[in-house]
Parts: structure tokens; C-alpha cells; sequence
């Protein structure tokens, strides 16, 4: 369950330091009603013992390490469904910033962001995750557009856009006080993960160099980043299903006694050990830039979002008429698996990508 036998010793050493952080500090109910959407100082703590800098260079004023160990912290992140702005700062901003290839944006930037002083948002989405046909227009060097869904963006220091130039697609940072920018929180199904919209009304940015196919890079760095964070989840919902199936008694003995719900279980289990394998794997791509990265990440954002889907809702239906009280994490941990499935793009619209090729 951990994956103990997939990591290194220091990684999974990594694994228990983070879980065993966020077991004592964080506080989900809490963070949900705070401005920003996440404790303040649980993410000072983390970022101390280093979490936001490890994809980033030492270069940069990062830690040097990679996908894989970023992976096993989005994971834990997951497993308790602590929001905070790894995800959207640290993998998709951040890394942005790396893929763009800009180095004096990197050098400028990315320190900030890897200590945790700074946090920064990549706008890039309309109806849709595209990579060529982003909502925000550059005109005469100004910028105007709508982007929406963008993490972190309604208190991000920094705003990293996507902007499209008589078609050709680029980076520009913009101020997110500059005169033009209007941010607003957008209302969502799941609590725990904060979206805004940013409408940008003739903003002056100062443009990133990019390198080609930067945003189809990013896709699946964000993919990838997102299948550990699902499959976090889905393995505490599955842990808390079991626990509550061995306590609670019906007919004079333990639910879990039944043999429907064994299998049940059994069912739960065995579809996410098969998602563990499919996001580690599109880890281990990323890291060691696999050919297969591509396919790899959108294989885990099909299957991790619909195996989290599974589970979060046969969780709801073992746990019976509890699972739907505010008391009970159990329907957090459903709207996090529909929130999250809708993230970077539906899973049909994967689908359709690798469906010509499995005909």
C-alpha cells in the first residue's frame, strides 16, 4: 500500500516524514474555511523541510531531485486531502517556468517559488485544456482574455499566463495587482482545492521565452502530478471503508463479515493497485523521459480519475447515511474525485485521443 518495493529507501523515508507531518498538523475542516483555502502555516512547515523544492535545480534554488519524489508527496498531499499550492504553484507554474526554457525567468522566479515565499499561478484554461487555443489574445503587447479553473490563482504573487500571438502560443508573467486583472473565486463541488477565474482587460506582461509544445509538456507533467495525488486519495477512502466495515455491526456481527462486501472490497483494492501501477509508471517516464511519457500520463489520468471515482462512491454506499454528513470525510473524498477527474481535461476526451489507434 505505501509502495514499499517501487521507492528507494529514501524515498519511501520521504513518505513516512510527510505523512507522519501532515497526521499531526493538518487540520482539513479548518483549512476549507480559511480566505485562502489552506492552512498558512502547515504550508510554511512543509515548504521548510523542503517538499516545494524538490523538482526544481539546485540551479534555481531548488533541491535538484525529480518526478519521483515530488510524486510521493502529491500522494501523501492526497491521502489526507490537505490543500495547499503544490499543485498548482510548485508542478504547474513551476514547471511551466522550467519547460519554457526561458533561464532568466527560472532565475527570477523559481527560487521564490521553490522555498515557499512565493506562489505563483499558470493561466491557462477556457471551456477547455488546450494546448494551442488558450483564452487569453495578445494585441499590440497587451493582454485580454478570460482564463478560467487556474489553482492559486485568487491569492498567487505571480501570474504565469499563456497567451496566443496571431496564433503562436507563449508565457508572459504578469502582476497580478497591475491595472486590468481582475481575479474572483470560483465556486466548485469540491471544498478542499480552490479554483478562480482571472479576466485580464488590456494587461501589460513581460513575455517568457517558450520553447515549442510547452503546454503539451506541461499537460502531462500536471497529469502525472495529478494521478498521485488521486491515487493518494483513493487508498485512504478504500483504508477508511475497511476500518468502518470491521467496527460496524449489523445483524450481531461486523459488516465486513458479509461476503458481498468482501468482495466488494476486494473489488476496491485490486482497482487501486492497478491505478498505484499506472501512475508510477507515468512517474518513472517523466523522470527518466521515456519515449512513452506522453501516453503514459494520460493512461493514469484516465484510470486514476476513474478508479477514485469507484472508490470514493462505493465508500459512500459501505459507509451508509454517515458518509453523507459534514461530520464524515467520506463525501470530501467523492468530491474530490469528481473535481479532479474534471481537471486538465474530462477522461473522455483522453479516450478519444487513443481510441483511433485501439480500433
Amino acid at each position: 500500500m505505501n509502495g514499499v518495493g517501487v521507492f528507494t529507501e529514501e524515498q519511501n523515508d520521504l513518505r513516512v516524514m510527510i505523512r507522519s507531518l501532515l497526521d499531526k498538523r493538518s487540520d482539513l475542516r479548518a483549512a476549507i474555511d480559511t480566505d485562502r483555502g489552506y492552512q498558512e502555516s502547515l504550508w510554511q512547515q512543509l515548504c521548510e523541510v523542503g517538499i516545494a523544492s524538490l523538482a526544481i535545480p539546485e540551479e534555481f534554488g531548488g533541491a535538484g531531485f525529480g518526478a519521483i519524489e515530488s510524486h510521493v508527496v502529491l500522494e501523501e498531499l492526497g491521502r489526507s486531502l490537505t490543500p495547499s499550492p503544490m499543485l498548482g504553484s510548485v508542478v504547474l507554474a513551476g514547471q511551466a517556468l522550467l519547460v519554457s526554457g526561458d533561464r532568466e525567468a527560472c532565475e527570477r522566479l523559481l527560487p521564490g517559488i521553490a522555498e515557499g515565499s512565493s506562489i505563483a499561478a499558470l493561466c491557462w484554461a477556457g471551456s477547455v485544456w488546450s494546448d494551442d487555443d488558450v483564452p487569453v489574445t495578445v494585441t499590440d503587447g497587451t493582454l485580454t482574455g478570460v482564463a478560467e479553473y487556474v489553482l492559486d490563482g485568487l491569492y498567487a504573487d505571480v501570474l504565469v499566463v499563456a497567451a496566443s500571438d496571431n496564433g503562436t502560443v507563449s508565457l508572459y508573467e504578469v502582476d497580478p495587482s497591475a491595472a486590468g486583472v481582475t481575479r474572483r473565486n470560483t465556486p466548485t463541488m469540491d471544498p478542499t482545492r480552490r479554483l478562480s477565474t482571472v479576466e485580464f482587460a488590456g494587461v501589460t506582461g513581460r513575455k517568457i521565452d517558450t520553447a515549442p509544445d510547452t503546454l503539451a509538456k506541461v499537460r502531462d507533467i500536471a497529469c502525472t502530478a495529478l494521478s498521485a495525488d488521486q491515487i493518494g486519495a483513493a487508498a485512504a477512502s478504500l483504508d477508511m471503508t475497511v476500518e468502518y466495515s470491521r467496527t460496524r455491526v449489523q445483524f450481531g456481527r461486523p459488516i465486513g463479515s458479509f461476503q458481498a462486501l468482501k468482495h466488494r472490497m476486494a473489488d476496491m483494492y485490486v482497482l487501486l493497485e492497478s491505478a498505484k501501477s499506472v501512475s508510477y509508471a507515468a512517474a518513472r517516464s517523466l523522470a527518466e523521459q521515456l519515449p512513452s511519457a506522453h501516453d503514459d500520463a494520460g493512461v493514469a489520468k484516465v484510470h486514476c480519475s476513474e478508479a477514485l471515482s469507484h472508490i470514493a462512491a462505493d465508500s459512500i454506499q459501505i459507509h451508509g447515511g454517515i458518509a453523507i454528513t459534514w461530520e464524515h470525510d467520506a463525501h470530501l473524498y467523492f468530491k474530490r474525485a469528481h473535481g479532479s477527474s474534471q481537471l486538465f481535461g474530462r477522461p473522455s476526451e483522453y479516450v478519444s485521443r487513443y481510441a483511433p489507434a485501439a480500433v
